[in-house]
């Protein structure tokens, strides 16, 4: 490549057409433009004269220049000029571009693929072959051409951690599997990890090695922590120069969800960095409600995952009622029922006391009753319906309890397990053993993994019914196998029983720091630091959120559960991804840096050259120039038009104007309407839903469902529209907190692990809602792991959303099912994914074949739900101009699968616009034979 002036040129020999303009401006100066013709009647008196000195006319000096700059513009761009060309760095040989890829480098990630690209190009124009090599997931090298890697390069992004000593040793053996030498170029994130001195050896060992860095300084977030009811939140940073470490001021955001369930900065406070300091710290005090609605701290303008900490149950104190049988005495403080709940919960629980009825409206997290035997009927049946809804009721035995016909005769609904009448004295001065001390808890446990002391021993309990169900609800017991701690489930919520009181009268438990480790475990209390690993052996944390390397929430999908030990201990990497993480109730979030961590600046040594971001990317300006050339001989036309006066006439103007308005008609345009996304689709009031049949879609929160929930409910209408005589609205996404759902026959519920629980009011919508004839069509996205008979993530939480509405019995489809038939003959109900099951509203046991007749004699009622896992939005999607929006399938398969998915929505709209229509018209022989006609 030849550079002129700053500009490459690929084929320089072409520039020499340039030294024929002059040439060419003598030849066109010298030919006349063509004559003008002119109707003038007079001129038949000049007839037989003659003119003694001619003179032609001459081109018009500036539609030569024109011209000639078209042909100019011409011979450039066929020359190949490159703006900002990449040259010759002087090497030679293999090019190996490592990159640490952490979090660390997110914020600079554009800028990184730009000096990756133009670093690319350079090895391009040397023919060197290169190996690109992640170092957070190193693969083994492979050089091949830089212009194959170049076309990798969007798909190179930051993971949310840093280069571990598991990725380094790989790395090294990637390293000596291969046999060549090679030079390397370095894109660090500007941090120091262990390894990274001997991955510098080993670079050194093969060839010269560059270090590029962006010279940009990188910050993080330690995780906040609570004291005293503000919260503590410290920021790092490292500056790369030193006029980085001057006093620099961010913004501190605080987000969650509104009580609408709307994503919204809570709360933001500025974080200052004093001169040469490398820690910020800032102290932040919020309402308790409103810190409990916190779901993660981000740094404003930052896009790292280390400039995000997520906020777990350390932020949020746990509201817990405490209600005993009697009044305490003050003068037998000790020997209360509560005192050593209140010593246990206050340093992490904020305490409610009073009547259960006073306390219920206050929706705790926790109630507490401490040898409570009996209520009042009122008062039970609302404490049931508080725990059904997601509360936790924890229950203390006690003498009252023992002495009571409580869960005598049969297990009681506040009860885990039925009691035997009488409780159980062990060393007593009237019994012959000595007391008991506690079993290891078992793997199934809440409680396992947790060190029992020695001096722990029970003399006193409430002994529970054998039972068959006993041994499931047994969490914790004695040494004799005697159960301790019981529990059962109760709708969303649980009841836990200690058969021990809450004092020390029965034993020694709550006297020790075990008693409050198991408050902690059964989610009764919120740990106001983060728990150690010792507290945390024995527990399996399942990630329900995780972080990407930009610090965006992704979705945890089918990533394995972690030992609770790891959360604490282990470093973040390809097995623990920064997250939030749930187990028994309890979350915790694992940020991408840990409390004690630190920014260290890498440090290199002699050996190793350093360089910045110096490198612009190079910018083709062939297009651009002959694109050039083109317009401006399209304005030689129109000059040459003008000056023989042919531009004047009425067929010339008009043949103009029609080949712009083709022109026009065939460029490309950006401005196409766009599917709108959920947070920006037009509020229809109720007299336009109401006239129009309108399809929705449930709103989740992630965008990108929403989208293609949007976009397939888009190509379902279209599909009805031009197939059948419906003829459907614009699709619109509805939200269940806010939005009348009386309007639309048929809603699509795309379930994701993420979405909220719906309040007790929309449940309330929802079941009014099925009950008047609409339908649900509920998505879990799933039935690639349902085929390999696996229990997903979103299938979980479908129980979970689904569990307060009144649904009927449910079966797989039958194949005489009205579905089948509605519009099209159908056998199979594929989307996305081919094969998934597919649940409806079970028949009535009484529902008979008559002979002769290939159907049930079935109601004329809708199924209220469906319910499978086939993805059928996104089979359904198209975008703007009604081209499919996802691939489904392979080749022709693939396109038959969407026809069916489009034939099965089909088929859904038709059932529920006319119920069991195609069942009665079979039997109309049967009813003309009941009826004698």
């Amino acid at each position: 490549m030849t550079w002129v002036a700053g500009i490459g040129f690929a084929a320089p020999w072409l520039l020499l057409g340039l030294l024929a303009l002059p040439i060419i401006w003598i030849l066109l100066r010298a030919v006349p433009p063509a004559p003008k013709r002119q109707i003038f009647p007079a001129v038949t008196l000049l007839l037989g004269l003659s003119d003694q000195d001619s003179q032609s006319d001459r081109t018009p000096w500036w539609l030569l220049l024109l011209r000639l700059t078209a042909l100019a513009a011409a011979i450039i761009g066929f020359a190949g000029p490159v703006l900002n060309p990449a040259r010759d760095a002087g090497g030679s040989g293999p090019l190996l571009v490592a990159l640490d890829a952490s979090w660390a480098g997110a914020s600079a990630w554009p800028q990184t693929q730009d000096q990756i690209t133009a670093r690319l190009e350079e090895a391009g124009h040397g023919n060197r072959p290169v190996a690109v090599l992640r170092l957070s997931a190193p693969t083994p090298l492979q050089f091949q051409a830089a212009s194959t890697w170049q076309q990798q390069v969007p798909g190179l992004l930051p993971l949310p951690w840093q280069p571990g000593s598991d990725q380094i040793q790989r790395t090294l053996a990637h390293l000596e599997a291969s046999t060549e030498g090679f030079d390397t170029l370095w894109f660090s994130d500007g941090l120091a990890y262990e390894g990274q001195i001997a991955l510098t050896d080993a670079l050194t060992a093969r060839g010269e090695v560059t270090v590029i860095t962006s010279g940009l300084p990188v910050l993080g977030l330690l995780p906040p922590g609570l004291s005293d009811g503000a919260m503590d939140i410290t920021m790092l940073r490292n500056p790369q120069h030193l006029p980085d470490a001057a006093a620099k001021t961010y913004q501190l955001q605080a987000k969650g969800r509104d009580p609408g369930g709307t994503p919204r900065v809570l709360a933001q406070a500025p974080i200052t960095f004093a001169p040469d300091a490398l820690e910020a710290n800032l102290r932040l005090a919020l309402p308790a409600e409103l810190r409990a609605r916190i779901e993660r701290f981000e740094i404003a303008g930052q896009t790292s995952a280390g400039t995000v900490a997520l906020s777990d149950d350390t932020l949020r104190r746990r509201e817990v009622a405490l209600i005993a049988a009697g009044a305490d005495d003050e003068g037998l403080a000790l020997l209360s029922p509560l005192h050593y709940l209140r010593q246990a919960l206050i340093p992490s629980a904020d305490l409610l006391e009073g009547a259960l009825t006073d306390i219920l409206p206050a929706n705790p997290d926790v109630i507490v009753l401490a040898d409570v035997a009996r209520l009042a009927p009122q008062a039970e049946e609302a404490l049931a319906t508080w725990v059904e809804e997601g509360g936790l009721l924890l229950r203390f035995a006690g003498p009252r309890l023992a002495a009571s016909d409580t869960a005598r005769d049969s297990e009681e609904l506040l009860m885990p397990v039925r009691l035997r009448i009488g409780g159980r004295s062990i060393g007593g001065a009237m019994s012959w053993g000595e007391p008991k001390t506690l079993a290891p808890f078992a793997q199934g446990s809440p409680f396992h993994g947790l060190t029992i002391p020695a001096e722990v021993s029970v003399s006193s309990q409430v002994m529970a019914q054998p039972d068959p169900s006993l041994a499931s609800r047994v969490i914790a017991a004695l040494e004799d196998g005697t159960p301790l701690v019981t529990r059962k489930a109760l709708g969303r919520g649980q009841v836990v029983l200690f058969h021990v009181t809450a004092n020390a009268e029965w034993s020694s438990l709550p006297l020790s720091g075990l008693f409050v480790r198991m408050l902690e475990r059964l989610a009764v209390s919120s740990a106001v630091k983060t728990p150690d690993a010792q507290s945390l052996e024995g527990t399996s944390w399942q990630p329900v959120a995780v972080l990407d390397g930009f610090g965006r929430r992704m979705d945890a999908a089918t990533l394995p559960g972690v030992p609770g030990a790891d959360l604490v201990t282990s470093a973040t990497g390809p097995a623990l991804h920064p997250g939030l993480y749930q187990s028994e109730g309890r979350s915790l979030a694992r940020n991408t840096l840990r409390p004690t961590d630190v920014l260290t600046a890498a440090s290199w040594d002699g050996s190793v050259a350093q360089s910045g971001y110096d490198r612009t990317a190079e910018r083709d300006l062939t297009g651009l120039m002959l694109g050039a050339a083109l317009v401006l001989l399209s304005l030689d036309v129109l000059a040459t038009l003008l000056v023989s006066g042919l531009l004047r006439r009425p067929q010339t103007i008009a043949m103009i104007a029609a080949l712009g308005f083709c022109l026009a008609l065939a460029a490309p345009h950006s401005g196409w309407a766009q599917p709108l996304a959920p947070d920006e689709q037009p509020q229809l009031d109720h007299i336009d839903r109401a006239a129009e049949l309108t399809l929705a879609h449930v709103l989740t929160g992630e965008a990108a469902v929403d989208r293609i929930a949007l976009a397939g409910l888009t190509g379902l209408t279209d599909t009805l529209f031009f197939r059948t005589s419906v003829e459907p609205a614009p699709p619109v996404g509805i939200d269940l907190e806010r939005d009348d759902l009386a309007f639309f026959p048929l809603l699509y519920w795309p379930v994701t692990t993420s979405q909220p629980l719906p309040s007790a009011a929309a449940y309330a919508r929802l079941n009014t809602y099925l009950r008047s004839g609409g339908m649900i069509l509920f998505d879990t996205r799933d039935a690639d792991l349902d085929a390999n008979g696996a229990s997903s993530p979103a299938a979980r939480r479908l129980q979970q959303l689904a569990l307060p509405l009144d649904i009927p019995p449910l079966e797989p489809l039958p194949r005489d099912h009205v579905l089948t038939r509605a519009f099209y003959l159908l056998q199979d109900f594929p989307g996305r994914h081919p094969r998934g099951a597919l649940w409806v509203e079970a028949a009535p046991p009484d529902a008979e074949q008559v002979e002769g007749i290939p159907f049930r004699d079935l109601n004329d009622g809708v199924t209220p739900v469906v319910i499978g896992g086939n993805d059928w939005a996104a089979a359904w999607a198209v975008d703007a101009n009604g081209r499919p929006l996802l691939p489904v399938g392979r080749g022709f398969s693939g396109e038959r699968q969407r026809e069916l998915a489009l034939r099965f929505g089909v088929n859904l709209v038709m059932h529920v616009l006319t119920g069991n229509y195609k069942s009665d018209q079979v039997h109309v022989p049967a009813l003309l034979e009941r009826l004698g006609q």
